[in-house]
């Protein structure tokens, strides 16, 4: 398939967009997302699973647009917190919380803990308008530092410590939080496949059907 395939990113996500972007440049698709179209309502994520999230936002977003649809629903599980935030890694602090809110929080909640492992978990979905969808997972272990550190990344990546790097993924570069971070590598399996992702939605692209014009 020589053609570009259209997809759109079910965010608004400076950041995300950028890091998904780059993570996929050199195969035929033109990544857009919800920026580059008029008003459209937003998804409750009340999913009880990342996966229940993904898969909501990506069919959601390829029914009303017409167009496949990439949707990930990502967050930070921590062990002592007994996989808190999880599903709620966005809005730990509130449905309006920022980045510093939920950060704070985290920090708050982490005060004397000495078990500090998380992880960070991604689980990705790529849905038709017709509604079937495919699913990829990725998962980066690391621990919660006792600080902020870096002016990168976005989320919790400022206390997100990756031993295998000796930096927070907020003092990664873009390349280097990519080939680790749990985006990273769900989104590496699409790559790694990225020509049967092409020919199933290519096979479940509705074909339009041509009508002769009688005068």
């Amino acid at each position: 398939m020589d053609k570009s395939v259209i997809l759109v990113l079910a965010t608004r996500n400076k950041g995300k967009t950028e890091e998904i972007r780059a993570l996929l440049s050199g195969f035929p698709v033109t990544l857009k997302n919800l920026d580059d179209f008029g008003p459209i309502a937003e998804v409750v994520e009340d999913g009880d699973t990342f996966d229940d999230n993904a898969y909501k936002k990506a069919s959601f977003t390829a029914r009303v647009l017409g167009f496949p649809a990439i949707a990930d629903d990502s967050g930070l599980v921590v062990e002592a917190l007994n996989g808190e935030p999880g599903v709620y890694s966005a809005r730990y602090a509130g449905e309006d919380a920022d980045d510093a809110a939920n950060n704070a929080k985290l920090l708050e909640q982490m005060a004397g803990v000495e078990d500090r492992r998380a992880a960070f978990q991604c689980v990705l979905s790529i849905a038709m308008p017709t509604g079937q969808a495919l699913t990829y997972e990725g998962r980066c272990d690391g621990v919660i530092a006792q600080a902020p550190s870096g002016e990168g990344g976005f989320g919790y990546d400022p206390l997100f410590y990756c031993p295998d790097k000796g930096k927070t993924f907020a003092e990664l570069t873009m390349e280097e939080k990519g080939e680790i971070s749990h985006r990273g590598r769900a989104l590496k399996e699409v790559a790694d496949e990225f020509d049967k992702v092409l020919t199933w939605i290519d096979m479940h692209t509705p074909m339009q059907e041509r009508f002769e014009c009688k005068g």
